[in-house]
C-alpha cells in the first residue's frame, strides 16, 4: 500500500476557484492520482463541498483516507485495512 498525497487545490490550479461545473473533472483527476487500494491523504485549500465529493468518490477505491491540515494534523476519514 502506497501513501498518495493529493493536494486538492492543485486539481483546479488552472482557475482561481473551484467550480461545480468542473466537479466531474476534479473527481476524475483525484481517482487517477489515488490509484487502487492505497493510503490517500487529502490536503490543500479547497471548498468543503469539493473535499466531501472527492472523499465520497474515493470510498471503495482507497484503502485508507486521511485529511491533513496544518491546524488539525491528520484526521482519519476511513480505514478499510484488514490489519
Amino acid at each position: 500500500m502506497a501513501e498518495i498525497i493529493i493536494n486538492i487545490d492543485a486539481l483546479y490550479a488552472s482557475s482561481s476557484t473551484a467550480k461545480l461545473s468542473d466537479l466531474d473533472n476534479y473527481i476524475h483527476k483525484a481517482n487517477d492520482l489515488a490509484g487502487e487500494g492505497n493510503e490517500v491523504i487529502l490536503t490543500g485549500a479547497a471548498p468543503v463541498w469539493l473535499y466531501l465529493k472527492i472523499a465520497h468518490a474515493l470510498h471503495g477505491k482507497a484503502r485508507k483516507l486521511i485529511y491533513r491540515s496544518p491546524v488539525t494534523g491528520d484526521i482519519l476519514i476511513f480505514d478499510h485495512s484488514p490489519d
